[in-house]
């Protein structure tokens, strides 16, 4: 399966280059990072370049352009291991690639592949914005694309879903409540959980339950003792093998029978082959702890062009054996948008101390005694039901994007803010954009991977 995804501003302006109001074929080429893996190709739209109308010949039909543009167009992609894309636009609507369209890539791409090996696109954008491709490996098509994702406040899938299946008992409650599009949409979708516990496991359940196709699961930890009073699907007997949390969650799901696939990825989230796949999921919910996995989920997101929602629970002891205060934060984050430290989830510092307290314990204490840094938390309460409320909402919010059923736009509720102590919920708009992180949007593979030394190689 290959999958094309792009920013919802980069959609709006290729639409608005693509049809001008003039009725006529327009056309534009994006340079696009790479990312997955050879069974499951992901291409992210990292830049536009649009081709001026006034150096094509244009019909309502057809559209030829002079190419002197492609020079540094390609030498660019060489550079950083990007692919080509060609997108046109079909003004009357016609739902294939014509014959003309046929002459046309097996011209272009015969001669881009001499100058940047490996597959590249050919795509169509139709006047509802509906956009349709297929690879291309020299003048030869290979195959259509089987997804094309557009994120923004809201997620748009066009291409493979589940349209047309027989209707399982099973989820026809959830066709009454979202409709068969957003059910088939569920059926069809990747979605990664990366932390498979407290909130986590919930997540999981409910994915599972709502009929979501695939589930890519990554885990490093154990199933233990102290885990059994807040992992959904845990068992005594699986504290005493120290199963794998991931691996426990993926036989939980598969007992229930309802068809979803899973996958585990026995690792942290900075791992090379985590990062490759998560970044075949079109959603990655985040169930971590620490601030260094989170940044790198973000990151991974941004680099992949992804939907990112993050879920972290606070729970304070109140030094008396009971609990002072609990809390809960939701974050719909999308590529270019602001990120978690830009909403002030977690400064630098805190991953230094994280970083740190991980790398050279000594040091870390040392610093912290000295006042240098502050002293990150080792181990917090945990209370299932707050888990759960927080999964809950985080699951909700993933169906809000492919349906959106509130009164109120979906922008504003980029922060979701569930004060449990004080029994309110409060809800933030989106901030402005991550300037560290907006240059790497769609990047995808690249060296070091997400630019960050310490992952090394690329996938």
């Amino acid at each position: 399966m290959d999958t094309i995804r792009m920013t919802d501003g980069q959609h709006r302006r290729l639409a608005a280059h693509l049809y001008d109001g003039t009725g006529l074929e327009a056309v534009a080429v994006a340079l696009c990072g790479r990312g997955g893996h050879a069974a499951h190709q992901v291409f992210t739209l990292h830049d536009i370049v649009e081709i001026p109308h006034d150096e094509s010949e244009r019909s309502v039909t057809s559209v030829t352009w002079r190419t002197r543009r492609l020079r540094e167009i390609l030498a660019r992609a060489a550079r950083d291991n990007l692919a080509v894309l060609k997108m046109h636009s079909h003004p009357t609507g016609h739902r294939d690639f014509s014959s003309l369209d046929d002459a046309s890539d097996a011209d272009l791409f015969s001669s881009v592949v001499l100058k940047v090996p490996g597959t590249h696109l050919s795509a169509v954008m139709l006047p509802d914005g509906e956009v349709f491709a297929r690879t291309m490996l020299g003048g030869r098509t290979v195959h259509r694309v089987e997804r094309v994702a557009v994120i923004g406040d809201e997620i748009r899938l066009y291409g493979a879903c589940a349209e047309g299946g027989p209707r399982s008992e099973f989820d026809l409650r959830h066709r009454q409540a979202f409709g068969d599009h957003t059910a088939d949409i569920l059926a069809g979708m990747s979605i990664a959980v990366v932390g498979v516990s407290g909130t986590g496991s919930p997540v999981v359940e409910m994915l599972a339950r709502l009929g979501v196709g695939r589930i890519v699961l990554i885990e490093f930890d154990v199933v233990e003792e102290k885990n059994l009073n807040r992992i959904w699907g845990s068992r005594r007997a699986h504290a005493e093998a120290r199963l794998n949390k991931a691996l426990m969650m993926k036989r939980y799901v598969e007992g229930i029978g309802l068809g979803t696939v899973v996958e585990v990825v026995d690792t942290s989230i900075d791992d090379p082959d985590a990062i490759a796949a998560v970044a075949t999921c079109d959603v990655a919910v985040g169930c971590m702890d620490t601030f260094e996995g989170r940044d790198v989920l973000n990151r991974v997101a941004t680099f992949y062009s992804m939907a990112y929602i993050d879920i972290g629970v606070r729970l304070d002891a109140d030094g008396a054996g009971g609990i002072a205060s609990m809390s809960a934060g939701v974050h719909y984050l999308k590529p270019g948008g602001s990120s978690l430290r830009s909403r002030g989830v977690y400064t630098d510092e805190d991953l230094r101390a994280e970083y740190l307290r991980r790398t050279d314990p000594a040091f870390y204490e040392d610093q912290v005694r000295r006042g240098y840094i502050r002293g990150a938390k080792v181990e917090s309460p945990a209370v299932i039901s707050i888990n759960t409320a927080a999964a809950a909402t985080a699951v909700n919010e993933l169906l809000a994007r492919l349906h959106p059923y509130r009164t109120r736009p979906n922008a504003d509720f980029a922060v979701q803010k569930l004060l449990f102590s004080h029994g309110r919920t409060v809800t933030r708009p989106e901030g402005k954009p991550d300037d560290l992180l907006a240059p790497y949007v769609g990047r995808g593979d690249c060296v070091p991977m997400l630019m960050l030394p310490r992952i090394g190689r690329a996938a």
